[in-house]
């Protein structure tokens, strides 16, 4: 009989705390952030972990020569029940993001659960597979920006896509391990990642300026340092992980660096979030990733 434990590793429930901040900082971008937001975000969750059942149903063949511990090639959950856990997911997800939202929300919801799909039955062994995972994140974050100007949400939805690239390229090294080219890629990637999340939009650069003596001021000046704060996490912990793997790729070093880049991604959502203006919900959100990296010694991200 399934156990939750067995659902929870099959879904790779803890990597699901990377996921809410992809809506968070859309809505904080787009200035959209109100009651509607978690719901949407809940949406998003359920979408993800549709995603990760689909995943290892479509992959169950290889996964029983390369990793045969995982829960459908060791028999601990049968095919048919990790499609239809992948399915009932994705109904349920759809239906959250269109209660919560409405017609934007689903019109956006609807691209989003496809290119997951899509991603695991068609691209994912492909060279597009790295693109198709990023624009199922960039989506993400403009499920969040659905009740506003998505064209306000862009620049936080290339930011987390082009992470989610880096991260994606170096997953499919995790059994043979990487090349020693891959690993510079990504880690400069990253620098880059970093780069654009601690830079504030001009807007708040023009709020924040004023007489340094006045506390309001002071305030603006935290403010505009927070998200360099929390980049500059988010860019250690996954840039050193990815250092290592320069060092040495071999595949145990190149899956702690997949691992550091997605329990590390709430660090990068919060550093987003807090760039837009919402400070104290971007320390929120990254407040995820060591919750995330605790769990993650429970039952594997990757």
């Amino acid at each position: 009989m399934t156990s939750p434990a067995d659902l929870a590793e099959l879904v790779r429930a803890p990597a699901a705390l990377s996921v809410p901040g992809d809506v968070f900082a859309g809505a904080a971008a787009a200035g959209t952030l109100g009651p509607r937001t978690p719901a949407l975000a809940g949406a998003s969750v359920l979408l993800y972990w549709a995603g990760m059942a689909a995943n290892d149903w479509a992959d169950r063949r290889l996964d029983a020569v390369e990793r045969p511990e995982r829960p459908i090639p060791s028999g601990r959950v049968s095919p048919p029940a990790a499609f239809g856990l992948a399915a009932g997911l994705t109904a349920a997800g759809l239906a959250l993001a269109t209660a919560a939202g409405g017609r934007r929300a689903a019109a956006v919801a609807l691209p989003l659960a496809a290119t997951v799909w899509g991603y695991d039955l068609a691209a994912k062994n492909t060279a597009a597979g790295p693109a198709v995972m990023a624009a199922c994140r960039g989506l993400d974050v403009l499920l969040g920006a659905s009740g506003g100007r998505l064209r306000r949400a862009v620049p936080a939805a290339v930011t987390v896509a082009a992470h989610t690239w880096t991260v994606t390229a170096l997953s499919r090294r995790e059994v043979s391990g990487a090349e020693a080219g891959l690993p510079l890629r990504t880690l400069a990637g990253t620098a880059l990642v970093a780069a654009a999340a601690a830079t504030p939009p001009a807007a708040t650069r023009t709020r924040s300026t004023g007489d340094p003596t006045r506390a309001p001021a002071r305030l603006a000046r935290v403010a505009t340092a927070l998200p360099a704060v929390l980049a500059g996490w988010y860019a250690a912990r996954y840039g050193a992980a990815q250092a290592r793997v320069v060092a040495e790729p071999s595949a145990g070093r190149v899956r702690a660096a997949v691992g550091a880049g997605i329990t590390g991604l709430p660090a990068l959502q919060g550093a987003l979030t807090a760039r837009s203006g919402a400070g104290l919900l971007g320390l929120a959100v990254a407040a995820a990733a060591p919750l995330g990296r605790r769990l993650a010694r429970k039952v594997s991200p990757t």
